[in-house]
């Protein structure tokens, strides 16, 4: 593979470092992917403790003749000047998403009819409304995604933390209590007062509010794109017998939508130690990669082959 240096949002008040990794030897124009990162502050290998999704799947896929760009996320690298405005998905993901795209577009060694969005968790939330938006890519790969809204995630994952005998389970107890009530009647509420009310830090309550108004299964349903979706099924963050099957339920009859559930990955696509929310910290703090199973199912899926790695 060869890589070269890029600045996504070069110009504007918000340039971001990214690489574009392109197959070695090979004369494109190529297939190329932009990722899409979970949530949080993260790099642009979605570095999580000793794990790097993104340079994983960089590597894999140029070996199998993909493209793809990778950048940091704008919260890790304008964090400070964030926080002077109200933030939502759109500022903290899709713009740079959509610039990201654009990119791609213009390169001569890049096909701009086979350009696909790959979000992992959040980023695959937002990956159908990145495309939407203006992405108008040719489809989309949805890593550990839901169907459901963020608070929704949110107010699951402290109910997971509760049943643990730890002390982040006294912990998740305290931030239920606080955090489920701060969600009552929020679409109810005007966008005034959602962004007047604070959330934790900087976000405030119109952040889940825009957010939400579109969950990924709505905009899918308004297009008849390739879509891949790929679950864990060790994921503690985003769960198969859940997640994964309530897309499959939303998305019933929906054509070109193909699924494919790996048993023993975790929520970052490497084989899962644990099996506990709890042990989150833990789970990540080994060093594994992304295998190549999936690895060429993504790149079957791009090739239009989807047959080979997923199910309608």
């Amino acid at each position: 593979m060869y890589s070269e240096k890029i600045i996504v949002g070069e110009g504007t008040k918000y340039p971001l470092n990214g690489l574009l990794t392109l197959p070695e030897g090979g004369k494109g124009p190529f297939p190329a992917v932009v990722m899409v990162h979970g949530s949080g502050s993260s790099n642009m290998d979605e570095k999580v403790m000793k794990l790097t999704p993104f340079a994983d799947l960089a590597k894999g896929l140029a070996d199998k003749g993909v493209a793809s760009i990778r950048y940091d996320k704008r919260t890790l690298v304008h964090a400070r000047k964030m926080l002077k405005q109200i933030i939502t998905v759109k500022e903290e993901t899709t713009d740079d998403a959509l610039l990201a795209i654009g990119i791609l577009k213009s390169d001569p060694r890049i096909d701009p009819d086979r350009i696909f969005i790959l979000g992992h968790s959040m980023g695959a939330m937002l990956a159908p409304r990145i495309d939407a938006e203006g992405g108008d890519v040719k489809g989309m790969i949805l890593m550990a995604g839901t169907p459901y809204r963020l608070e929704d995630i949110m107010i699951r994952q402290l109910e997971q933390a509760k049943q643990s005998g730890t002390l982040i389970k006294w912990i998740a107890i305290l931030e239920d209590k606080i955090y489920s009530k701060k969600f009552d009647h929020l679409y109810e509420m005007s966008d005034e007062e959602a962004r007047s009310r604070k959330f934790a830090g900087g976000t405030t309550l119109y952040y889940f509010k825009e957010a939400g108004q579109k969950t990924a299964a709505d905009y899918l349903l308004e297009n008849d794109k390739p879509v891949l979706i790929m679950q864990g099924g060790k994921d503690f963050q985003v769960l198969a017998d859940d997640d994964f099957v309530k897309f499959k339920e939303l998305l019933e009859g929906r054509n070109n939508t193909y699924y494919k559930l790996y048993p023993q990955l975790n929520h970052l696509f490497v084989d899962a130690i644990y099996d506990d929310i709890s042990k989150a910290s833990k789970e990540y703090s080994k060093e594994r990669h992304i295998g190549d199973e999936v690895i060429t199912d993504i790149a079957s899926f791009i090739s239009q082959d989807p047959e080979e790695n997923g199910k309608k």
